[in-house]
């Protein structure tokens, strides 16, 4: 069903059908014993994790890359097509893609390896698929972050006004034209100005692939649905409630990396979330921004690779 091929490069692209949707994927070290699914974060894709995938491929493990639906070289349906976009939505990818794509070769157990966003989906997958998961290494996690007392739900009535109000308000918001401006402006190199420390990491290669999906026709539709799920996720989808739900029995071990230098996720929300859940480790890479695995990809393998051989699965 999923034919071998000789490797060229660590981005070779492997396509898969999911609910009708095109999937784009790579790997590297197919074979080996140790499965790890890398995800990338938001306006990413697989490419990303360029410096990463051949360093795990040579320690026996299959490391596969991903773009999540709406990014990279993946389709970007819209609100018509899907209806909504989110770390729900992202997980059932991720968690049909082990079952579809990995689990015909592997049957061990699934390491994630996630950058903002896909950390998120990382920790949501491995609360719906917590048996299957060998543990989450999350580099940064975002998301707002409240201790272990409940949220206060929203009221129904309430949550499916407010819902019914961002649907309407990205509807008509000109995700179009903000989307040729950015492009135009030059706002991606300022915002990955932003998002690393280490200026030297900004290459040709990381706009190129910033910016491509950005240039597709269906960007601003799955801009859309991404705006409008994202922000009308139930509780159950958030990062406090994912956390709480995971913490109940510690089977997945928990790593966070966090860069002291990140401006996007600032590294106080770390360490509340390493204070409320002790369970979770976590590492601060010193001078180091928002992607420490692409800007210092030499400390984010070895902190990974070491968390990895400690874990009593393996």
């Amino acid at each position: 069903m999923f034919p071998h091929f000789k490797e060229k490069n660590i981005n070779y692209p492997n396509y898969w059908n999911w609910n009708g949707f095109k999937i784009c994927w790579s790997v590297k070290g197919e074979d080996n014993k140790i499965p790890i699914i890398f995800l990338h974060g938001f306006g990413a894709s697989r490419k990303h994790w360029r410096k990463n995938l051949e360093y795990f491929a040579k320690r026996n493990c299959a490391s596969y890359s991903l773009d999540l639906i709406g990014f990279g070289d993946s389709d970007q349906p819209g609100i018509r097509q899907i209806g909504k976009l989110n770390n729900e939505i992202w997980c059932n990818q991720v968690k049909d893609f082990i079952a579809q794509v990995i689990r015909p070769r592997n049957s061990e157990k699934v390491i994630l390896i996630g950058n903002s966003l896909g950390s998120l989906v990382a920790l949501t997958c491995a609360v719906s698929l917590e048996d299957e998961i060998a543990t989450v290494i999350a580099s940064p996690l975002p998301d707002q972050i409240q201790g272990n007392k409940k949220n206060i739900t929203n009221k129904p009535l309430f949550k499916k006004f407010k819902d019914r109000f961002i649907r309407i308000f990205f509807i008509f918001f000109p995700l179009e034209i903000i989307l040729f401006l950015i492009i135009k402006l030059g706002i991606i190199k300022l915002g990955l100005n932003s998002a690393y420390f280490k200026k030297d990491n900004i290459d040709c290669e990381l706009i190129d692939l910033i910016t491509k999906p950005v240039l597709k026709r269906t960007a601003a539709r799955s801009l859309r649905a991404m705006c409008i799920g994202m922000s009308s996720r139930d509780e159950e989808f958030q990062a406090s409630y994912l956390l709480r739900k995971l913490s109940t029995s510690k089977k997945v071990p928990f790593l966070l990396i966090w860069g002291d230098k990140d401006n996007f996720i600032p590294l106080f929300l770390g360490k509340k979330i390493a204070n409320f859940h002790r369970w979770v480790k976590l590492k601060i890479v010193s001078n180091s921004g928002h992607c420490i695995h692409d800007e210092d990809p030499s400390v984010f393998n070895s902190i990974s690779y070491e968390w990895i051989k400690d874990l009593k699965t393996f």
